[in-house]
């Protein structure tokens, strides 16, 4: 059944549910957040969502706030059926949450009511959450407190905060289509539990930083759920890195030790953490051991908070 839509998102998690609705849907327009300057030489960057919708060739709406009476009459002269949502960035007021007659759908990347808010991937990873999912949510002006109609489980495994993404935005867009193939009065609606409710805040760096007093589980999961903006940061040897991928080793290493050899072994409280992958200060991205044989390292030293 198609419905007219307008489509708000920004990063690429929202990609694949506003390819759902450009298949199957009319798209009246899309919006995402305002273009950034990012990189050494500040450069504009383009959401995903944009460059998705310009591809498209949809109308194209980045307001830098909802909040705004002409903004929200614009909205409405789109005269959508239906607004769907995917991480956009920007809270929807109550003017814009009554402007569709069939209301607000949010493409919501966790099983509500865990994790709700801005981070609930990487929350996943931190938390050692064995199993994760999407929620096709009505929304309303609580932070995620809307019913569900539809939610689709993804086991979390191993995989780092972009893997995982990927894997929930490709669910998300499927659940999407299976929610806007039913007629609205043939969806049952799920009100959250609030008891169960945990909230999903922004991951700083302070809440991946790698701590030689951690377990090896917990320093496994802060680097797979580190990102650009919160980098997991440690010191060896007084050198500052970020870790991009670790394992586990059996090598008995104590705890604040580091062993640099053949590989770079970083001891933790219960155990020893394989450095596969790290980016020294101001330098690109490279293996542990050739790390270690650059730095000139051999033998053993200390680790520690950066």
């Amino acid at each position: 059944m198609q419905v007219r839509v307008v489509f708000m998102g920004t990063p690429f998690f929202a990609v694949p549910s506003l390819d759902v609705l450009l298949r199957g849907h009319d798209v009246a327009a899309v919006y995402t957040r305002p273009d950034r300057a990012a990189g050494r030489g500040n450069r504009i960057v383009f959401s995903p969502v944009k460059q998705r919708a310009l591809e498209a060739g949809v109308p194209l709406e980045q307001p830098a706030s909802l909040r705004d009476v002409d903004v929200v009459e614009r909205l409405a002269r789109y005269a959508p059926d239906i607004i769907v949502v995917a991480a956009y960035g920007l809270i929807l007021p109550r003017a814009v949450l009554d402007t569709p007659p069939r209301g607000c759908l949010n493409v919501h990347a966790s099983l509500l009511p865990r994790w709700r808010g801005a981070a609930p991937v990487q929350r996943a990873i931190l938390a050692g959450d064995s199993v994760t999912g999407v929620s096709i949510m009505r929304m309303q002006e609580g932070l995620d407190t809307g019913p569900y109609a539809f939610q689709a489980t993804v086991p979390v495994g191993e995989m780092t905060t972009d893997a995982l993404t990927a894997e929930l935005a490709r669910a998300g867009a499927s659940a999407l289509a299976t929610v806007l193939e039913r007629p609205a009065s043939a969806l049952g609606w799920t009100a959250q539990e609030e008891a169960a409710v945990t909230y999903a805040d922004k991951v700083s760096a302070a809440d991946v930083a790698l701590e030689p007093w951690l377990t090896v589980g917990e320093i496994l999961r802060r680097v797979r759920a580190s990102s650009r903006s919160a980098p997991s940061r440690a010191r060896v040897a007084d050198r500052l890195v970020m870790v991009e991928r670790a394992s586990s080793s059996d090598a008995p290493v104590p705890a604040g030790a580091a062993l640099c050899g053949r590989e770079l072994l970083l001891g933790a409280s219960d155990g020893a953490v394989r450095i596969d992958e790290l980016v020294p200060e101001g330098r690109s991205a490279m293996a542990g051991a050739d790390w270690v044989r650059g730095a000139r390292l051999d033998g053993s030293c200390s680790w520690g908070p950066a």
